[in-house]
């Protein structure tokens, strides 16, 4: 059905696309604006792909015509969210990767997730020894790169914290009572915000009708006889601003479902992050065969999932540069040997993430060849800008440049507008997901939401245990809306950084937990945690040897999903070095299985929340320490964590055993626990 899905929510002068799914490139699509809100002066475009830009609060009807009928889509625009006008500055001094002397740049470009890290964009202007950019932005933390003459080398950045609430949050859940439905909302308040309202809105494509529905406070009443075979009800929390939308799904006979909520397996998950081409060894070439005879090495560790960076067709040994989105890498093998490798995995109990990389393709993939060399039906398969908003300083032919993000001029994006670019994409995602557990999104900040709402509905129609975890960088709850499962917690990896190289006290790690909530993530959202990957440098060759352990302690024994980065427990020292197989650090690698089997083997590790425990520090640097309470209602828990390179001795405020149960030892000093990076102890 080409229907183009649930309501969708935003600001006043935020813009929505809007498309038909399961599009037919080779098909006639047409929109009409038929609502509007008083006084609008919105406007949709002629083409398949539209974008609204809603001008006054209220909700927007759009409805399309397409070959199986007229669809109708809503829109529920919120008053335009309240900025502050910030300052960003940065001076020679802030320079990082280039000389001293910068009297020459002729041109400094700034980026952030404000304008989605699109160089040329905007620009800074010089002001004596500064460099200054202003703009307006919403309460939050904010951070921008100063990328000077187009490039990264050198770049400065700078972080501005605009103070405000956060974003409400809401949770459906449903009951009958007396032949009715109830649809209940308990809808909670940002952190130093106002109480929020409650709105619910149906679903378009649905046969229930408003005239059948009764809203009282919180709760949507409906009589079962008046319920279709499905239906959906969606709610958002209203206060200063709006809550990311939670669905229901709902069924006459009572029975309800979650569609937003991860599989139950994923909150358990571990995941290990292999970076393909340096894993087998520094002498042996990596292919699918040889991964395939180190699968005992990675059910050793105890880990879940594997998450594998890009198996497809790519000149790189990264893999993110993809040729053929259809194929495996003939230098990691065949389609075949992919296959056997990621049944072997699932004999050992292990999924398999493949990594999805569909906001672009390589520069040398054919489709991009034939879209810049005018052949035809390729015209609209990538974004163009403006030759004077580039800054790549690549040559491009003609009078426009391909749209990419930061300085990526070898991996244009692809454009979402385009009805052949979606078939293109959809048939990508049918490709690999009967073959693999899940996907890992690259760039998922880059693709539209509304064709991750169709991926998701896409794939967990055909195996509702499909797992979904996004890249977005920074975080941002709006992805958790019906998209997916699993989110990168870049607040958690960056503050580990900043305890790691004392720039932040260890007690730093409770702010980074609640900035979950300070972003809108409903309490239900899963979230991976992690000290490294493969886009950032070694925690080690950042923080040190010392803090480590600490922090890797950390992400196992908070809630969310840890992930390892291969060689993490091997001691390898390069962001994607060679994985070290015969001179690798033996008792890294230990701590590491210990500390995924106490994981599996405690669930009060794996349960919400955690409550901070005070300590007593008798030896060592208290800004080193922080302790924790983690329980599940049966077994109770105290986590101590020490960032610093000599052993402390502290003192918890509650009674805790002193048996230490990562180490099968006994922590207990006549001071108190003595901790060299983690202790586990039951609580008294």
């Amino acid at each position: 059905m080409h229907h183009p899905g649930p309501p969708r929510f935003c600001h006043v002068t935020e813009s929505v696309e809007l498309a038909p799914r399961e599009p037919d490139p080779d098909a006639s699509y047409h929109w009409t604006l038929t609502e509007t809100p008083d006084d609008s002066d919105a406007t949709l475009g002629d083409g398949p792909v539209v974008h609204l830009e809603p001008d006054r609060p209220g909700s927007y009807r759009a409805e399309l015509t397409a070959p199986d009928g007229t669809h109708s889509q809503t829109v529920r625009a919120f008053p335009e969210a309240v900025t502050e006008r910030v300052r960003f500055s940065v001076t020679e001094d802030d320079i990082v990767d280039g000389d001293t002397d910068r009297s020459d740049i002729e041109e400094t470009v700034v980026i952030g997730k404000f304008n989605d890290f699109t160089m040329g964009e905007h620009r800074a202007r010089r002001e004596g020894t500064e460099w200054v950019f202003e703009t307006d932005l919403p309460p939050g933390t904010h951070s921008v790169i100063f990328a000077f003459d187009g490039e990264f080398d050198p770049h400065a950045t700078d972080e501005v914290t605009v103070e405000g609430p956060g974003r409400p949050r809401i949770e459906l859940d449903g009951s009958v009572a007396d032949e009715e439905l109830v649809v209940t909302a308990d809808a909670k308040a940002a952190p130093n915000g106002d109480d929020p309202e409650v709105e619910f809105h149906l679903d378009d494509r649905d046969a229930l009708a408003a005239a059948d529905v009764t809203v009282e406070g919180d709760e949507l009443h409906v009589p079962l006889d008046a319920v279709p075979e499905g239906a959906r009800v969606h709610a958002v929390a209203v206060a200063e601003h709006h809550s990311i939308a939670d669905t229901l799904e709902i069924g006459g006979d009572g029975t309800v479902h979650r569609p937003a909520d991860a599989p139950e397996w994923a909150g358990d998950a571990t995941v290990y992050e292999i970076f393909v081409r340096e894993f087998v060894g520094d002498i042996a070439e990596t292919s699918f065969a040889e991964i395939e005879r180190r699968v005992p090495y990675i059910e050793s560790l105890g880990v879940d999932v594997v998450w594998f960076t890009p198996v497809a067709q790519s000149p790189t040994r990264h893999g993110y540069h993809i040729t053929d989105l259809f194929d495996t890498a003939d230098d990691l093998g065949t389609r075949a040997e992919f296959e056997s490798l990621v049944d072997r995995l699932h004999e050992a109990g292990i999924s398999v993430l493949f990594d999805l990389v569909i906001n672009h393709t390589s520069r040398d993939h054919p489709a991009f060849q034939f879209h810049r060399s005018g052949v035809p039906g390729y015209e609209d398969h990538y974004e163009r800008v403006p030759a004077e908003d580039d800054t790549s300083n690549v040559d491009w032919a003609g009078d426009d440049a391909p749209g990419l993000y930061f300085n990526w001029t070898r991996i244009p994006n692809v454009n979402y507008d385009s009805l052949a670019v979606r078939a293109w994409m959809l048939d990508v995602v049918d490709e690999w997901a009967g073959v693999v557990d899940g996907f890992r999104c690259d760039v998922a900040w880059g693709v539209p939401h509304g064709f991750w709402k169709e991926v998701r509905e896409r794939v967990k129609a055909e195996n509702g245990e499909f797992l979904l975890l996004d890249e977005t960088v920074p975080r941002e709850a709006d992805f958790r809306e019906n998209e997916f499962d699993v989110h990168y917690d870049t607040d958690f990896y960056q503050t580990l950084l900043d305890i790691g190289r004392g720039e932040e006290p260890a007690a730093a790690v409770f702010d980074a937990l609640d900035s979950s909530q300070v972003r809108g993530y409903p309490d239900r959202a899963v979230h991976m945690r992690y000290v490294e990957n493969h886009d950032e440098d070694r925690y080690r060759d950042q923080c040190g040897v010392a803090p480590l352990r600490a922090a890797v302690g950390a992400t196992f024994t908070v809630p969310g999903v840890p992930m390892i980065y291969y060689g993490q427990e091997r001691g390898v020292e390069d962001q994607r070095g060679t994985m070290r197989w015969h001179d690798g650090d033996s008792e890294l690698t230990d701590f590491h299985r210990r500390l995924v089997a106490l994981r599996q083997d405690h669930p009060a590790l794996r349960a919400p929340g955690v409550e901070p425990v005070e300590v007593t520090v008798h030896e060592g640097d208290p800004e080193d320490v922080v302790a924790y309470h983690r329980s599940d209602g049966e077994e109770s828990l105290v986590v101590v964590l020490n960032f610093g390179a000599d052993p402390a001795t502290v003192a918890p405020a509650v009674g805790v055993t002193g048996r230490d149960l990562l180490a099968a030892t006994d922590a207990t000093t006549d001071a108190g626990l003595r901790v060299e990076d983690v202790v586990v102890t039951p609580a008294e």
